[in-house]
C-alpha cells in the first residue's frame, strides 16, 4: 500500500514539474526578454565606448593628437581620428568625440 502510494505520489510530483515548466514564458520572443537583452547590450556598448574614449584621452595627452591610437580588444573601432576629434563605432553605434554621446548608426 505505502508502495502504491509513493509511485502515485512521485508521478504527481512529476506533471506539476511538467507543467510548470512548459507553462513558462520566458522564450526570445517574449517581448520583456527582448527589452532586457536591448537594455543590456546597450549597457555593454556605453562601456566600450567609455574604455575607448578613455584611451584616445590618453593618447591625445600623450601625443596631442587621436590620431594612431590602438584600440584592440574595446569591442570598438577608431573610424576617423585627428588632432582635435574622433569617431569610434560598434555594430549598431557610434560616438563623435571628444564630449559626443552614443548615438545609433555608424559614423
Amino acid at each position: 500500500m505505502v508502495r502504491g502510494f509513493s509511485l502515485v505520489s512521485l508521478l504527481i510530483t512529476l506533471l506539476v514539474v511538467g507543467w510548470m515548466l512548459t507553462s513558462q514564458s520566458s522564450g526570445p520572443n517574449d517581448k520583456t526578454t527582448s527589452v532586457e537583452i536591448a537594455h543590456a547590450q546597450q549597457s555593454a556598448s556605453g562601456v566600450a565606448f567609455q574604455q575607448a574614449e578613455t584611451e584616445l584621452e590618453a593618447q591625445h595627452a600623450l601625443s596631442g593628437t587621436y590620431a594612431g591610437t590602438s584600440l584592440g580588444g574595446f569591442g570598438v573601432s577608431l573610424v576617423r581620428a585627428d588632432a582635435s576629434s574622433y569617431c569610434i563605432q560598434d555594430s549598431a553605434s557610434h560616438l563623435d568625440g571628444p564630449g559626443g554621446t552614443v548615438a545609433p548608426g555608424h559614423c
